[in-house]
């Protein structure tokens, strides 16, 4: 007979591809899974020296939900911002007459490293209050050494305070920085030259990301930031075919990139690159109902390609002010298509591919780290059912149930 520490069982488990399995259970030592699968088999491994037992009642027990895909750490917010969207400005506009991006880095650099730590805790709470386990938080509001850094800094001190798995992600390359007048080179080159190897040398960021666009930069600059950070081995994840098709989802995906973000313009050969080099597609529903794309991601080519799909927030003040990944579940159903099971599949396993992370969260798995969410409900289907409306549940991290 085995011990472990905790003892889940009569729960209905889903599995990577997001497929319920019923009359599970699951055994936990030290914060990860030592064994799972039907009851039957796991009572009579575990039952008789289970430190504790917990019977589930036959409800949903999922991974714990990840949020691949944030900038949720800034000061102010832009709702001046989004009048003139009503009037119909449109992003590229607002960012060229110098609002956008520039406008919440003005208000971020003012704000001193324990503001910005008050004004974001909030958001990172409301997520983790959703069965958010794991979120990866991207710098870019600083567009200088010491703002970037000053971000990654809260990023890192907002896990530990909450004890949610945060995966800070350097996003120096969001805009240009003010200082440089729009020389996007001169400014490319301060990034590869003195942020970079700064941010490497303080251990602040787990990888690197890079806004290729018209009004962010260019695809040779994409690439000349993308080899300087792997030459510091730091993994590398791409802002892609947003606003248009530049080629940046195949240069990232060639160069190894762990994900390619946004692709609302992705073709064929991004895709084909994408799957070769199982490259995630992350989805940001989020972002697609706040600026009114009229172009949606291909979800039939990446489904023909067999590329993975996560979908997250975005969670960030100008083109997806949320913290609800419940939300762009559902959105992300209405609004791409996706299945229930995609979706599930999109903010577990397919999210942990994203950060570089399946080997240790996204499944329930023997071996893996014991992040889980046991809901209210019996089905996958009511996590995407529901919007804008809080779902009973309990969420643990590392083996251990936390209070919201």
């Amino acid at each position: 007979m085995l011990s472990c520490d905790k003892l889940l069982f009569n729960a209905i488990t889903t599995d990577a591809q997001g497929i319920m399995h019923e009359h599970q259970a699951i055994a936990i030592t030290e914060g990860r899974i030592v064994s799972c699968g039907p009851q039957t088999q796991i009572l009579a491994e575990y039952g008789a020296k289970a430190g504790e037992k917990e019977d589930c009642l036959g409800q949903l027990l999922t991974p714990g939900l990840i949020d691949c895909h944030t900038h949720l750490v800034y000061a102010g917010n832009r709702a001046a911002e989004f009048k003139l969207k009503l009037e119909g400005h449109s992003y590229a506009e607002i960012s060229k007459a110098g609002g956008g991006i520039i406008s919440t880095v003005k208000q971020t650099r003012s704000a001193s490293e324990q503001e910005l730590f008050d004004q974001s805790l909030p958001r990172l709470l409301a997520l983790r209050n959703e069965g958010v386990t794991t979120v990866e938080i991207k710098s870019g509001y600083g567009l200088d050494l010491d703002n970037e850094l000053k971000m990654l800094r809260v990023a890192r001190r907002l896990g530990q305070e909450t004890g949610v798995r945060v995966i800070t992600t350097f996003l120096g390359a969001h805009a240009i920085g003010p200082e440089f007048n729009g020389n996007s080179q001169l400014y490319v080159d301060y990034l590869c030259k003195e942020m970079l190897p700064a941010v490497k040398s303080e251990k602040l960021a787990d990888a690197v990301d890079v806004f290729c666009e018209s009004i962010g930069f260019s695809l040779k600059q994409t690439e000349q930031i993308f080899i300087t950070a792997q030459a510091l081995d730091l993994p590398i994840k791409c802002h892609a075919e947003q606003l248009s098709n530049l080629g940046a989802s195949a240069l990232a995906a060639n160069l190894g990139a762990l994900s390619c973000d946004h692709l609302e313009f992705l073709d064929e050969a991004g895709a084909k690159a994408m799957a070769s080099a199982k490259t995630v597609a992350v989805l940001l529903p989020g972002a697609y109902y706040f600026l009114r794309e009229q172009s949606k991601p291909p979800i039939e080519l990446l489904r023909k390609n067999q590329v993975s799909i996560a979908v997250a927030t975005d969670s960030n003040p100008g083109s997806s002010p949320t913290t609800s990944l419940l939300l762009m579940m559902s959105m992300a159903c209405q609004f791409f298509s996706l299945t229930v099971s995609e979706v599930l599949a999109a903010v577990t396993a397919n999210a942990a591919k994203a950060l570089g992370l399946e080997h240790e969260i996204g499944d329930i798995a023997e071996g893996k780290v014991a992040d889980l969410v046991l809901w209210s409900v019996s089905d996958t289907a009511d996590l995407c059912y529901y919007f804008a409306s809080p779902i009973a549940h309990k969420t643990m991290i590392a083996g251990q149930w936390i209070s919201n």
